[in-house]
């Protein structure tokens, strides 16, 4: 049975895409033994950007170190094991769906959402293999989303949050920023990023509710780039390190989350400055400003041309990649840039696409393939020339990226962006 069909399945067991709660999964892990309590201590991660970047960071740093880690990620973007890392591996597809007939059973066609079933079956992976420590990613939110059956984590960390999903998590950033605060429990230490004022308020308050320690951004650690490298500095510690292998000025900020959480678990799980730095030069995570060299879109580009791909969808992603164009367009001045953008209609395309007026000299946009939920092609270019942009709409990415070269000549940057849906059709193809 292939991905599709599976998901197809699992969401027949609840009606409704999202529907925030703890109960029905707690039901579910009872009749399966409570196999979140027999797990590797927990780093929770919420937030509503960088979330995988601290992930993929923290997890290469603890394994410079020489320890195993299990990772739990949403969603994925070509194959639905990869949102589970067993052991370091990506689950094997067979043993996933053995899981999943597990949980499935155990539920007896109660109702119970995708999401939940699934990090069901994440629970059991991890409880059943050994491994040092496991990183968990919240799906939406914090404060009712599946992963906070935890009831105690080693470390809880709080990435920037921003304007993100408002129909389920509210409409500013307080509310938002409440929700993802669910995570902190009490007197288990988070690690904070930095935050807007009205988020870092909210997210502060729900700490000391709970006194929980902190180590927040720009008062106890900071996180800067200097010449070719990072310097740290917090806990006692000035660090100077390389630069992230991930790309982009915004990866500074999660290199020093992930490092900041890294510090923090020091007693338990020592690291020294060569697992730090092995770690942040080794991390690993797609469709985060990747530039892609495989596939037929890549093999019709003329010599010169460099085709990128970044899975950020929200307003805030669009701010930082359009801010990484910028200083490329700084360091390159003679390339022209080219967007490909295609977005989902459960975010106003407007908020995205207006970053990039004055750093793209021209955009396409596609509909997502195979996404019911897809803006239209039309839609988003239209979106696109309300905000001041030369915008047009093509029947694919392929002829998208064609269009732009044709335009923009050989010597022309593109990049796929708008949604982790449409990174993933490309990856696809194009990994």
């Amino acid at each position: 049975m292939d991905d599709a069909a599976i998901l197809a399945r699992l969401a027949e067991l609840h009606p409704r895409v999202m529907d925030l709660s703890l109960g029905r999964l707690e039901r579910l892990l009872a009749r399966l033994d409570n196999p979140q309590h027999r797990l590797p201590p927990v780093v929770h991660v919420a937030g509503t950007n960088g979330k995988g970047s601290t992930i993929a960071m923290l997890g290469a740093i603890q394994r410079a170190a020489g320890r195993t880690v299990h990772v739990y990620t949403s969603p994925h973007l070509v194959r639905l094991s990869e949102r589970y890392v067993v052991a370091d591996r990506e689950i094997d597809p067979d043993h996933l769906m053995e899981l999943l007939a597990r949980c499935e059973q155990a539920n007896r066609g109660e109702s119970i959402t995708q999401f939940e079933i699934m990090t069901a079956a994440a629970m059991l992976a991890f409880a059943e293999t050994p491994a040092d420590l496991l990183l968990l990613e919240v799906g939406l939110g914090g404060r009712f989303d599946a992963t906070n059956v935890i009831d105690r984590p080693a470390l809880s960390v709080i990435t920037p949050v921003s304007l993100d999903h408002q129909h389920f998590l509210g409409d500013t950033l307080a509310a938002i920023a409440f929700e993802k605060a669910g995570i902190l429990k009490p007197g288990v230490p988070a690690v904070i990023a930095a935050q807007h004022a009205d988020a870092l308020e909210v997210i502060m308050a729900r700490a000391e509710g709970c006194i929980a320690p902190t180590a927040l951004q720009g008062r106890d650690w900071s996180a800067e780039a200097v010449d070719d490298g990072l310097l740290f500095r917090g806990q006692g510690r000035c660090l100077r390190l390389p630069r992230p292998v991930l790309r982009g000025g915004h990866q500074i900020g999660n290199a020093g989350t992930a490092i900041a959480a890294a510090l923090l678990l020091g007693r338990q799980f020592p690291v020294d400055e060569g697992a730090l730095a092995q770690g942040l030069a080794g991390a690993v995570w797609p469709a985060r400003l990747q530039r892609l060299s495989l596939g037929p879109i890549c093999e019709a580009l003329p010599a010169g041309a460099e085709l990128w791909v970044d899975g950020g969808h929200n307003a805030d992603a669009g701010r930082v990649i359009a801010a990484e164009l910028a200083t490329w367009r700084r360091v390159r001045p003679s390339r022209s840039i080219g967007l490909v953008f295609g977005g989902l209609d459960t975010r106003a395309p407007e908020a995205y696409l207006a970053h990039f007026c004055g750093h793209a000299d021209a955009v396409r946009t596609v509909a997502i393939p195979g996404e019911a939920h897809s803006i239209p092609a039309s839609r988003g270019a239209e979106a696109g020339r309300s905000v001041g942009l030369a915008c047009e709409a093509s029947p694919d990415v392929a002829g998208a990226v064609q269009a732009l070269v044709r335009e923009l000549g050989p010597d022309t940057t593109v990049m796929i962006c708008g949604s982790l849906y449409l990174a993933g059709s490309v990856l696809a193809d194009h990994g």
